[in-house]
């Protein structure tokens, strides 16, 4: 079974996929993104720095997945990742257009062909306002610039994809979290997972703790 979180940045993707994988017993895919050169003067100067940026994301992501996926599946029959391959072409709908978009898209749309898409994708949606909140607490360096516009058009390109019926690749299972803290209160986490058991039809699954 292949689980991927998605989210606009700040959400809790990788918090999630962290505590999900010892339940599961799954292998665990993380998104390589401090290695990108062009984040930081990206986030400085998007105009500038956005074509550079999304090409060295497409083709990071491209490669771990291309042969990530397939191999962890081989060693384990479950697997829990981050990010999904769909979501650099959701960053180049803001930071992209023109010829450069038109470029983006052709290349995108050849190697998404080339990769295993997931059983199931857990959409984690929040406020903006709420984002740029987690954003602020965790302090990293290269975000300290961002602002809140952008994630507004991060959040509202993410929720035209993955609110969409059979836009995303996989099926998309949508959790609420502008008000829930999955990190400090065990019943919100306990009501993400049985919502994904439920979905998937794993069991055991508690019906009382099912959230809207």
């Amino acid at each position: 079974m292949y689980i991927a979180i998605e989210g606009v940045i700040g959400v809790g993707k990788t918090t999630l996929a962290r505590m999900l994988q010892p339940i599961y017993d799954a292998n665990i895919l993380l998104e390589i993104f401090e290695e990108n050169p062009f984040l930081s003067d990206f986030y400085g100067d998007r105009d500038r720095y956005a074509f550079q940026t999304q090409v060295f994301f497409l083709l990071s992501r491209y490669h771990q997945q291309r042969n990530g996926v397939k191999d962890m599946l081989k060693t384990k029959p479950d697997l829990i990742s981050d990010y999904t391959f769909a979501k650099d072409s959701l960053f180049a709908r803001v930071t992209l257009n023109g010829d450069e978009l038109d470029t983006y898209y052709q290349v995108h749309q050849a190697l998404a062909e080339k990769i295993t898409v997931p059983d199931l994708i857990v959409y984690l949606r929040a406020d903006t306002e709420v984002l740029m909140k987690r954003i602020t607490a965790r302090d990293r360096s290269y975000e300290r610039q961002m602002e809140s516009a952008y994630i507004q058009l991060l959040n509202q390109a993410y929720d035209d994809f993955f609110l969409t019926p059979d836009a995303a690749p996989a099926p998309v299972l949508t959790i609420e979290t502008s008000h829930m803290d999955y990190v400090r209160n065990e019943d919100d986490f306990k009501a993400i997972d049985d919502r994904i058991r439920q979905t998937l039809k794993l069991s055991p699954y508690q019906q009382s703790l099912l959230i809207d």
